[in-house]
């Protein structure tokens, strides 16, 4: 039975795989013949395949033209060109990043044979004149059309082979000198490419002086994530093990095994970088190269990791947009219940797909208490709120969720106690005393506030008021009529300067039956707290007159300054 279920499901599989349809060819065409040598190979683009392998044989399927290869793109240009007069099987492989990949059947064509021997090439590293270049550098050179091998020669003089004598690298484009070239020294390079019929000819040199003897450093090793591992965060931090003799690294990222899409080169001079807002469910492809200034490390491998899925942030490369899959939530962090109103229901608005209620204990062990919007609480503490969204990924659904830990307290109205005002000058200072185990703020006058968290009112009008203590977790608003007359026993609370001889004058009045008050100075000031005049305790008092002006009716200050420098205050009327 076993068995029979497994052939079922390679069966199904293989139906699945074949779902998808494989490329037709562009150039060259299935069968075509007389194909050029330098040709490059076209396919058509195939909606919702990442990438492609491609592999080139003599037989179907067969690699030992081109061993697989990822190709950029729906081409590919064989860098050492084709085999003349052969038939060539192109084999073209589906890469998939989260499924198996897709092989698809060959198809061939046949190249047109020799007619001529190649035409001289030209060195691409290092350039012709080039200096400075390192006495272990490599030697590159471009693809000859029908070439199938060089010749390669090394020389400290023009055309000369005293380092290399005319030695076949066979079909390659480059060549790596078994040991360093002579440091700060010119070198001639000749490269003669050939095929069966013959060498090119009148190949000339090229050359490139070297710098004194330093080393490149080695390759290095990344730490995490490792290559191959899946399940990586959507925002990991790279760490790879650092080369003594490095002065930094180039890494290059890409969701292909050709693509620098994530990071192009990036340079780092630590061993390691954090990384933000990788895709979910994708695999990565890093590159890193360590370098000095002697160049840069050489033959440097490839790792993959694959990332795990995620809620985002990730990039919708639809839309453009970033998307979170986590819904946004709008929390307080406190709450208070009101003494006395029963338990508290808290609703939440926030718009998810579920929603959970934690009780959180002196251990901060979590209870579930409520799996719905709304949760009643019936005892002050700790708790966690938490909405999630789901989502299905690849047949796997996980939630996304957010959460808001917050408290609950008690509160309650609160009592005035009292209420202390302080003259000043031209107004009050009112100090408002509440009690209560609630938070409070306070306003004057007005019930709908302003509502301040001072307790505190200065330039406040004599006369009646109205103080207004609200708390600010919701449970009432206590208020208290307050009157305040300003007028101190011993000062006048009115005088009349209209020459009838009566209370023309206002001055300080030792009160009867008190201890005997001196005073050092008695200032008057208007209603806005500019100085008009000071008087001493022996004097006739003010007249209503300041340089010879009569002042108008109205509200007047005095400060009086005993002889212990106690401040005395307070108001009185002038009446004409």
């Amino acid at each position: 039975m076993q068995n029979r279920l497994f052939t079922f499901l390679v069966l199904m599989a293989g139906i699945f795989m074949r779902a998808q349809d494989c490329p037709a060819p562009v150039f060259p065409a299935n069968g075509a013949t007389n194909v050029p040598l330098d040709a490059t190979i076209d396919w058509e683009s195939v909606d919702g395949v990442p990438s492609y392998n491609i592999t080139l044989g003599t037989t179907p399927g067969g690699d030992d033209i081109l061993s697989t290869q990822f190709a950029s793109g729906s081409s590919y240009v064989p860098p050492l060109g084709l085999p003349a007069d052969t038939t060539i099987y192109v084999t073209i492989t589906l890469f998939f990043f989260d499924k198996p990949n897709i092989t698809c059947p060959s198809y061939s064509f046949t190249t047109e044979p020799l007619t001529t021997v190649p035409n001289c090439t030209q060195i691409t590293n290092p350039l012709n004149n080039a200096t400075d270049i390192n006495p272990n550098t490599n030697i590159s050179w471009s693809y000859v059309y029908a070439a199938t091998g060089y010749n390669i020669s090394l020389g400290t003089t023009p055309g000369g082979t005293d380092l290399l004598n005319n030695f076949d690298v066979g079909n390659t484009l480059t060549y790596n000198p078994t040991t360093d070239l002579p440091p700060e020294t010119t070198i001639y390079v000749t490269v003669v490419p050939y095929n069966s019929l013959g060498t090119a000819m009148g190949c000339s040199y090229q050359q490139f002086t070297t710098r004194a003897e330093s080393e490149i450093p080695d390759c290095t090793n990344i730490i995490y994530p490792l290559n191959g591992e899946s399940n990586v965060p959507l925002s990991p931090n790279l760490e790879w093990f650092a080369v003594p003799d490095a002065t930094g690294y180039i890494v290059t990222i890409g969701t292909s095994p050709t693509g620098t899409d994530i990071l192009d080169g990036a340079t780092f001079y630590t061993n390691s970088t954090p990384v933000v807002n990788f895709e979910p469910n994708k695999t990565f492809f890093i590159t890193i190269v360590p370098f000095n200034d002697a160049g840069q490390a050489e033959g440097c491998t490839q790792t993959s990791f694959t990332t795990l899925l995620g809620c985002g942030p990730y990039l919708d490369f639809d839309t453009g947009e970033y998307v979170i899959i986590n819904p946004d939530i709008d929390f307080p962090d406190s709450f208070s219940s009101c003494q006395n109103d029963g338990p508290l229901v808290i609703s939440s608005t926030d718009i998810a797909e579920g929603f959970r209620w934690y009780q959180i204990d002196q251990f901060d062990d979590e209870t579930l208490i409520s799996s719905t919007s709304e949760v009643t609480i019936t005892e002050n503490g700790q708790y966690r709120y938490e909405a999630y969204n789901t989502i299905s990924q690849n047949g796997n659904t996980i939630e996304c969720p957010s959460s808001q830990i917050f408290e609950v307290v008690s509160s309650e109205m609160a009592t005035i106690e009292n209420i202390i005002a302080q003259p000043t000058v031209s107004s009050l200072r009112l100090s408002v005393i509440a009690s209560g185990i609630g938070s409070y703020e306070y306003a004057i006058d007005n019930i709908d506030g302003p509502y301040s968290d001072s307790n505190v009112f200065n330039n406040v009008e004599p006369g009646s008021h109205t103080i207004y203590v609200r708390d600010k977790n919701g449970c009432g608003i206590a208020q208290k009529e307050f009157t305040q007359d300003l007028t101190v026993e011993g000062f006048p609370k009115f005088f009349t300067p209209n020459g009838d001889t009566i209370n023309d004058y206002w001055q300080f009045i030792q009160p009867k039956g008190s201890e005997k008050v001196i005073l050092q100075s008695i200032r008057i000031f208007d209603r806005y707290g500019k100085f008009l005049k000071e008087i001493s305790q022996n004097s006739q008092g003010w007249d209503g007159n300041m340089a010879g002006r009569r002042l108008p009716s109205g509200e007047y200050w005095f400060l009086a300054i005993d002889n212990s420098n106690r401040e005395i205050k307070g108001h009185f009327t002038l009446k004409r």
